[in-house]
């Protein structure tokens, strides 16, 4: 897919993603939507979002890793549960070299989901 296209659902921005990290695109996809049943998935911000009345927390693939934007609320919360992950006000990176703390992203989208969902 070209920069200049956007897409349209969470699908297509992982089809468009590098083969060996789709993989891991599919099972961050699988962990948030166990967590969030209730929310709907879209693109806002090029990114695929979790939603409800408002964004709850998206995803992005970077070169090296998947980012995790929960908000800088979150990060400051779950701070001392996320050393030795690279992390910046509201942003997390997870290298796509290790595997994903699925608990903990299942903990901090619960976390996203009470304090942001209307």
């Amino acid at each position: 897919m070209s920069e200049d296209v956007k897409p349209q659902s969470i699908d297509a921005y992982i089809c468009a993603q590098d083969e060996r990290i789709q993989p891991v695109l599919r099972e961050l996809r699988s962990v948030l939507r166990s967590a969030l049943p209730e929310a709907e998935e879209r693109i806002s911000w090029s990114m695929p979002t979790y939603w409800k009345g408002r964004n709850i927390l998206h995803f992005a693939a970077a070169g090296k890793h998947l980012g995790l934007y929960p908000g800088g609320e979150a990060t400051a919360v779950f701070a001392e549960e996320l050393t030795g992950y690279s992390v910046s006000r509201g942003a997390i990176r997870l290298p796509y070299d290790r595997p994903l703390p699925e608990a903990l992203i299942r903990k901090i989208a619960c976390f996203c989901y009470e304090r942001y969902a209307k």
